[in-house]
């Protein structure tokens, strides 16, 4: 089932001279082919969001400029029972230092990325995003809360011909958003806490990387839900791409499915089913119309952030868990899609 949306196939500017959006801009690629030539203070939001699975651990880092103040953070999870969190946040007013490109931060051509100094004390926290020959090199440093320090160093490939989703939505001509998902790239390295090195890859290389790419000039207040996940299933590989609520009534929707490196768009609104009541409870992923996503996902870990420092606000459970159900391409192959590790989060945020 092909989407209504238009696809974009050429480079094109995100925003017009005046800093109003591009007519032109509005659509998907396949690839990222937005130049995020944004202009104005106070609304404007740029991040770049890398999340690395395996089996038993996840490390997320992310680099943010939000105008008025960026927000740079290194999280780790340790899966299980008693398993173990690590939180690192800095927070730099005026986002002073912190410089993110007008297209994806380290891939070919682009700018790399470095914030924070190199030898974080403190509440700093250091992150690098480098262009490589085999792909993009994530590195970071902090000390963590119990004063250990945590070091981060990860190579994310990028397979040839693999397919990404970038999308465009727009709430107004002065209100927009540029996001670009990349799920399923394969990943490895290592992450060090303490004394102690956890190793990303390595045999059967079940280590998956997600970026979410994020450039635009947002509302004051604004609610999403975000899932995604990356794997191995029913002999293919899988990630899923799925958004809700920020997108509705704007023609755009940020879904997709990438299956061994081919992305197929998804132009309806998935019906998210969850409890408000109950964070851990299990949720449901459906297409209404198409049926082509037809997913429960069942959280082991829900990651909350409650904050309200004046001007910013921000209510965020992200649960980290597994999808099982089936899911369609474009071409009618059903795929069945059994303990797939990923994510579903629901966010309130004032900005």
């Amino acid at each position: 089932m092909a989407t209504h949306e238009h696809e974009i196939t050429e480079p094109v500017d995100l925003c017009l001279p005046d800093g109003s959006l591009n007519p032109a801009a509005v659509g998907w690629s396949r690839k990222p082919l937005h130049r995020a030539n944004l202009r104005g203070w106070g609304r404007t939001k740029r991040w770049e969001y890398w999340c690395v699975t395996t089996p038993t651990h996840l490390v997320a880092l992310t680099v943010s400029d939000l105008d008025f103040l960026a927000l740079n953070t290194v999280y780790v999870l340790e899966f299980g029972t008693g398993g173990r969190e690590f939180e690192c946040s800095s927070i730099v007013p005026a986002a002073r230092g912190v410089r993110l490109p007008d297209s994806v931060a380290g891939a070919p051509g682009s700018e790399d990325v470095v914030v924070g100094p190199a030898r974080p004390t403190g509440n700093k926290v250091r992150v690098e995003i480098r262009d490589e020959n085999a792909g993009t090199r994530l590195r970071a440093r902090c000390l963590t809360r119990e004063r250990l320090p945590l070091e981060v160093d990860l190579l994310v490939s990028r397979p040839e011909g693999h397919e990404s989703l970038s999308v465009v939505v727009p709430w107004s001509e002065q209100r927009f958003q540029y996001t670009s998902k990349h799920t399923a790239l394969p990943a490895s390295g290592r992450v060090r806490v303490g004394s102690e090195i956890v190793k990303f890859g390595g045999e059967g290389n079940d280590t998956w990387a997600v970026l979410d790419h994020g450039r635009g000039r947002w509302p004051r207040t604004v609610d999403w839900n975000w899932g995604a996940a990356s794997g191995r299933t029913d002999g293919h590989t899988v990630g899923l791409q799925f958004g809700g609520r920020w997108t509705e009534g704007t023609g755009s929707t940020e879904n997709g499915l990438c299956v061994d490196g081919r992305l197929t768009k998804i132009g309806e609104e998935l019906d998210w089913r969850w409890s408000a009541a109950d964070p851990m409870a299990p949720l449901s992923l459906r297409t209404p119309s198409s049926g082509q996503v037809d997913l429960t996902f069942t959280p082991f870990h829900n990651r909350a952030v409650h904050t309200d420092v004046g001007l910013i606000a921000n209510r965020t459970d992200q649960r980290f868990g597994h999808y099982d159900g089936r899911i369609r391409t474009d071409d009618g192959e059903e795929i069945a899609v059994e303990q797939l590790l990923g994510w579903a989060e629901d966010v309130h945020m004032r900005w």
